[in-house]
């Protein structure tokens, strides 16, 4: 098949952007200056491909070049496609590769807040996520439940990270999302300020006794809302908490004390969604 090279050494430059993957730190950081994100399985990258995100290269398992990956292969053409012996793949990747098929596919500019929120309704606001299984958790949800946006603090991790997308279910490529700054100092009085401007409710998500009904008509027939969620274990800032107009907390049984905050927000974006 015309297009498909064999590698044979793991330190072929062609292959360099899938190198080291289980390193998720260096990757957090190389992949967003490299200017691409890493598609992992065929289900993810037919999403990211229906978005209208380019590929640039291939890399994928010998079995599945006729298999599996044949229908990637054709969506892509004039993408190279590197192949090779599956142990020399996964010790190039450094784990065995999901579903043998992955994608190099360049990494977009992110838009305005602003033009973003331009026309939505709810949004999701995400304080200092760091677990990418979360965030890909979160971003399914937001496109299961009706969220218009994702909106990400600036000390939130990579949604592009393989893991995130594939946790998603590739629908982090469906739901718009941008970050609110790039600097940390940004957040909380300065983004806070840009979503109250836009004419956002901003409501907090946290255990606190002073909160409101997250039943109650104040939200649910809110115009425009942003449900704010803060990190795992810790939960909101409390200067993230008093710049919100209103805090909420999930009612427990049991003597449950909180959830997930990937489970947090299926209940609060079901809960809050535009009537």
């Amino acid at each position: 098949m015309s297009g498909v090279i064999s590698v044979s050494s793991l330190d072929d430059p062609r292959v360099a952007p899938f190198a080291s993957l289980t390193e998720r730190q260096l990757r957090s950081k190389i992949e967003p200056e490299l200017g691409i994100f890493i598609a992992e399985s065929p289900k993810v990258i037919h999403r990211a491909l229906d978005a209208g995100y380019e590929p640039l290269s291939l890399l994928m398992e010998r079995r599945h070049i006729e298999g599996q990956g044949a229908a990637v292969i054709a969506r892509c053409p004039g993408v190279p496609v590197y192949t090779g012996e599956e142990a020399l793949l996964a010790q190039l990747a450094g784990y065995p590769l999901t579903r043998g098929v992955l994608c190099a596919m360049r990494r977009p500019a992110l838009p305005s807040v602003e033009a973003l929120c331009a026309h939505a309704r709810r949004v999701a606001v995400l304080e200092d996520i760091v677990d990418h299984t979360n965030i890909g958790a979160i971003f399914r949800s937001a496109a299961a439940l009706g969220m218009d946006a994702v909106l990400l603090t600036p000390s939130c991790c990579d949604p592009l990270y393989r893991r995130s997308a594939r946790v998603s279910m590739g629908t982090v490529f469906q739901v718009p999302w941008t970050r609110l700054g790039d600097d940390p100092a940004q957040w909380p009085e300065e983004g806070l300020a840009r979503l109250h401007a836009l004419g956002f409710l901003t409501v907090a998500m946290a255990l606190r006794h002073d909160t409101i009904d997250i039943t109650d008509p104040l939200l649910t027939g809110a115009d425009k809302l942003a449900i704010v969620l803060g990190t795992e274990g810790d939960g909101l800032k409390e200067s993230t908490i008093a710049r919100c107009r209103h805090t909420v907390k999930i009612p427990m049984a049991r003597g449950v004390d909180s959830l997930n905050v990937a489970a947090a927000s299926a209940v609060a974006f079901w809960e809050l969604r535009a009537r």
